[in-house]
Parts: structure tokens; sequence; C-alpha cells
């Protein structure tokens, strides 16, 4: 797939669920994704991507998930699977290291954090879409965890508001290898407008 243009005053890399719980060694979540993201090069891939955004002007912004807290689900009629887990086991807790930034990806001035969102769409109930429009940016790369919920959510509803979409297979990860297969080679091409590796979009970003 030959990579589209990229023009740094329309595009943001956005960041989904950069957090302890899923990135550092401790985290509640890590070990779930921790031979996917090494075998993918999660981490050295993310850094990288985020650099070069960030040299080329880039808007840089993060889609969290929302911090659980006490109370969180337990009277909800229809909590999905991922949200009982995360009740479960207290994932991304409000004021707990695991629900603290990766030391890497910690937000920096001028980037855009979303509202956090309650499922897996970085897009529903957030104003991630006001944030990006009042911008000018009708591009999204969407990197950052799990290829097959979050990432997958927020990209199909970017694609349905109108965005370009860019997926990046190696800056992603899951719990498994049949389930990145899924996300990049089933259900991505369905909604994506772009499948690529780090190194293609690095190599197509504009310069600094």
């Amino acid at each position: 797939m030959k990579p589209p243009h990229y023009d740094a005053a329309s595009t943001a890399l956005l960041l989904v669920d950069p957090y302890n719980d899923f990135l550092s060694e401790g985290g509640k979540v890590w070990p779930r994704v921790q031979e996917v993201a090494e075998a993918v090069g999660l981490l050295a891939n993310l850094k990288a991507l985020q650099a070069a955004a960030r040299s080329a002007g880039i808007q840089v912004a993060i889609a969290p998930h929302r911090r659980w807290e006490p109370g969180d689900y337990e009277d909800w009629h229809h909590p999905n699977p991922t949200q009982i887990a995360i009740m479960r086991r207290h994932s991304f807790a409000r004021g707990e290291w695991g629900g603290a930034w990766h030391p890497d990806f910690v937000p920096q001035p001028g980037d855009i954090v979303a509202k956090e969102h309650w499922g897996q769409s970085g897009f529903a109930n957030t104003d991630l879409d006001q944030q990006l429009k009042q911008r000018g940016i009708s591009h999204v790369v969407i990197v950052g965890l799990l290829a097959n919920t979050c990432i997958e959510s927020t990209a199909r509803y970017a694609m349905e508001i109108g965005y370009h979409v860019t997926l990046i297979r190696d800056a992603t990860a899951a719990y498994s290898m049949d389930l990145m297969h899924a996300a990049h080679e089933l259900n991505g091409p369905t909604f994506a407008h772009a499948i690529l590796t780090t190194e293609q979009l690095l190599a197509a970003l504009p310069s600094a």
C-alpha cells in the first residue's frame, strides 16, 4: 500500500491509552500484551513516531481510557466485557501508578488530551472530534492499544465522521498475534484508508 500524503497542518498522531498498566513492566495489563508488544517493537516504534510527529510540527493527540474509580460500572445495566474486567482488576486506576501516563508519553504543551472514553472509541462521548476539527485536522494516524478494541473502534468512528484514517501495524499490540492479524488483515482494510508500518509512515511524514 502506497503511503498517502501527510500535511503537517492537517495531520494528527492519535495515541490511544498510553498508561503504565498497558505499557510498563509491572502494569496490570502488560503481561497480556508483552509478547506481541516486544515482537513488533511497540515501545520503540511509538517513541519514534511521536518524536517524528513533534519534529515535523504534527499535532499530537491523546485519547485516554476512563481511569477506574470505585463505583464505576457497578450499577450499570449493560457493562461490556472489557468494563467488567476493568471493574474486577482496577485497570488504569485514577491516582495510582497504573493509571498514570507511561513516562515516554506524558502529554506536552500543545498536545490535545481528549476527555476520557468509557468504552472503546476515543470519539464516543468525548470532545476529541471537536478538538481535532477546531485545529483543522483531517488525517489521523492512530496508534496505541489495543489493536482489536480501542484502536479499531476509534479508527472506525473516525472514518464514519469523515477523517482519513491510517493504522500502523507495529505501533499497536493485542493479546495474541491472531488478534493482530484480525485487526490489520481482516478488519482494517474495510475502513482504514492506509495500513502501514512505522518505517513506511516515517518515510511519508513531512520533514521538520
